[in-house]
């Protein structure tokens, strides 16, 4: 039997990344060779009601042991890593007693990872850390929560005296894009809630996410001979850092923390003739949300008028909803998995995501669904980091929540 850690690092060196220039769903091919081999491991462990659609959305249950009435429970983890840094190639390293000192990734690049640059480092000292070789993301988000769904099944299916009712889990692709709900089916699913294994250091339990919408903003440039441009060009990329300086540089997600919003330019593409940024928008409150969509809608017009109408177009697509207006109506769930946690000597952290997750959608879609640590920081990036025993206490949480839900 494979441990989480195991599992996890085979995960991880699977090649996931979901693309934001995605013409199908999922975005990319590649999240399909981790979730058939999911389908084999949930086949081999032998769960039923296994299927895997041509979207890749990969479900599963674990039949009930008992006749005892006990409400269906749902498990959420999402295939796919961040397009920002490479996921191909992962090679996880191994650090087994962490010293409080600088760490090496890479030594060939000279890459390092310090506490002064990450001074969160300070909490893992003497514990087990896996990390990335400096070159690529690791994918603890969310291969680590995968690890952590499929340990604690396995676990069940071989401790079969541990009492519980029908368990449901799901993979889904395009979360990292905010596409991991399109197309899930909530009611095949048929829990009557569900957690989803997404979060970061030990003890977080997350019920209230951004407002989150995503932006794609074309610039339509003229292109003539720098020789005779004069009047005469209007140059794609200029408008565009124009634009961009046009929105508030203090609301940029390097700024901000806590509940404060943002508007985050994550690409920029293009030429003379043409340009193309895409932004990402967050906020916890509904109606800051808008304005800060009116920003950019604010922006394009006064440009329009400078350079003429339909130089500028903005396209802007919601992407979910902050879920705590339908967690709290069954806040008891919340209340679950703080028990848990607190049972296993683990304080729970409640604050807001600064982010979200498939649960964010999934709740407004009649599923409510908190989202609980998989132990992982520096998600997104080359410096990403999973402690061992954090993972390990993941599980653990699941199953104590199983255990109390059974109850």
């Amino acid at each position: 039997m494979p441990s989480v850690k195991e599992r996890f690092i085979n995960y991880a060196k699977i090649n996931t990344q979901s693309d934001m220039e995605y013409k199908s769903h999922p975005s990319t091919a590649t999240q399909f060779d981790l979730a058939r081999k999911l389908e084999q491991e949930l086949l081999d462990l032998g769960m039923e009601d296994i299927s895997l659609d041509e979207k890749c959305y990969l479900m599963a249950t674990l039949p009930a042991n008992t006749d005892r009435q006990i409400p269906i429970i749902g498990f959420i983890a999402h295939l796919d890593t961040s397009p920002e840094v490479s996921g191909e190639n992962v090679k996880p390293q191994v650090i087994e007693n962490y010293d409080g000192g600088e760490i090496v990734l890479n030594a060939d690049l000279n890459i390092r990872m310090s506490p002064k640059e990450f001074p969160e480092l300070s909490k893992y000292i003497g514990q087990e850390l896996i990390t990335t070789d400096g070159t690529t993301l690791l994918g603890a988000d969310d291969k680590a929560g995968i690890a952590v769904i499929m340990s604690a099944l396995e676990y069940l299916v071989t401790h079969p005296e541990i009492e519980h009712g029908k368990i449901r889990v799901a993979f889904t692709p395009d979360e990292e894009i905010g596409h991991g709900a399109d197309y899930f089916d909530v009611q095949k699913f048929g829990a009557e809630f569900a957690y989803t294994l997404d979060g970061g250091e030990i003890g977080e339990l997350e019920y209230e996410t951004f407002n989150a919408a995503a932006a794609t903003v074309t610039i339509n440039g003229r292109s003539v001979h720098p020789g005779s441009a004069k009047n005469r060009m209007i140059n794609a990329l200029q408008v565009a850092m124009e634009f961009n300086a046009m929105l508030p540089a203090n609301e940029r997600p390097e700024y901000t923390e806590g509940r404060e919003g943002f508007t985050h330019l994550v690409q920029f593409s293009g030429g003379v003739e043409s340009a193309k940024m895409h932004y990402i928008i967050r906020d916890h409150d509904r109606s800051i949300m808008e304005k800060r969509k009116g920003y950019l809608q604010d922006a394009a017009t006064y440009l329009n008028k400078r350079y003429g109408e339909g130089r500028i177009v903005v396209d802007i697509k919601d992407q979910y909803y902050n879920m705590r207006e339908k967690i709290e109506p069954v806040f008891h769930i919340v209340e679950t998995a703080s028990r848990a946690m607190v049972a296993l000597g683990i304080q729970p952290i409640m604050v807001p995501v600064r982010g979200g997750t498939d649960g964010s959608r999934l709740s407004f879609m009649g599923l409510p669904c908190p989202n609980l640590f998989t132990g992982g920081f520096n998600f997104h990036g080359r410096y990403e980091t999973l402690p061992t025993r954090s993972l390990e206490r993941s599980v653990d949480v699941v199953l104590k929540i199983i255990e109390l839900v059974s109850k």
